[in-house]
């Protein structure tokens, strides 16, 4: 099976995707070959007119608007505020991870390239962890490659752990993630009756952008801040491990016996007697 544009090109990958799907539509290396081809940003009925997708055909056009959404969230294209789409290195935009640095500042950083300088006005729009495309807008004093946010593709903070404060009447968690600079505002109907200086653990319900800060809710108070055995407990939270047990789990482990039998020990190594650091 082929797949011919308007000027007659066949997509070699049609047959793959033939094989995917009852109803296929062209490959993204079809689609990335067509906005080559256009050297500049189409919308989605102008990119379906070139792969000759009908409007009409309801299927097709909407798995197209899906195929080159999923291309936008994997950094293959971008979307303009136009919503037109394009080729990142044709707009001379750049994808990568945001790392934040406690003072503020910040870096793109690329799978491949050197990484992008982020100022702390930049830094305002995003939290440290979040994937984002950035245009080049010169170097820093430092003679470092300096980066404009252009969009944010993908929020990597649903819940983040820090420690509350207030003053004023108004709440906010300070991030137990140095990386994180930015404070996370708690509308007084987000407390859960936490109390000043304790560690919760905060749902973000309004992630940064340019106009505003983050807006949470508190979703768990972990417990207080000095008290003993804390950091184990913000260690668990703060990078997700298990702590929870199903019934199932817990009835088994009572079946286990306290004192290790011989039959325990056939086929196994016992190492209780070396000196073990945890």
């Amino acid at each position: 099976m082929t797949t011919d544009n308007s000027q007659g090109q066949q997509d070699p990958h049609a047959q793959r995707e033939a094989d995917k799907y009852d109803n296929p539509i062209p490959s993204r290396e079809f689609i990335i070959g067509a906005l080559e081809e256009a050297q500049k940003p189409l919308r989605l009925y102008q990119i379906a007119k070139i792969l000759e997708i009908d409007e009409d055909d309801e299927e097709r056009y909407e798995a197209m608007s899906r195929r080159l959404k999923a291309m936008v969230r994997d950094g293959q294209l971008i979307r303009n505020r136009r919503g037109a789409f394009g080729l990142l290195k044709k707009m001379d935009l750049v994808r990568g991870r945001v790392s934040g640095h406690p003072d503020g500042y910040g870096f793109l950083v690329q799978e491949e390239g050197k990484d992008l300088f982020l100022s702390e006005k930049e830094m305002q729009k995003v939290l440290h962890g979040d994937i984002v495309v950035a245009s080049i807008i010169g170097e820093d004093r430092r003679g470092r490659q300096e980066g404009a946010i252009v969009e944010v593709t993908e929020r990597s903070n649903q819940k983040i752990l820090g420690r509350l404060a207030s003053e004023d009447g108004l709440s906010w968690v300070r991030p137990n993630n140095n990386r994180i600079t930015q404070d996370i505002f708690i509308p007084k109907d987000g407390l859960l009756d936490a109390k000043e200086e304790q560690i919760v653990l905060v749902e973000i319900l309004h992630q940064p952008t340019n106009r505003s800060g983050p807006i949470g809710k508190i979703v768990e108070v972990v417990g207080d801040y000095m008290a003993a055995g804390m950091e184990i407990d913000a260690a668990i939270h703060a990078y997700g491990l298990p702590n929870e047990w199903s019934e199932e789990l817990l009835a088994e482990l009572a079946l286990i016996p306290d004192e290790v039998t011989e039959a325990d020990l056939e086929g196994r190594k016992d190492l209780r007697g070396m000196q073990l650091v945890t």
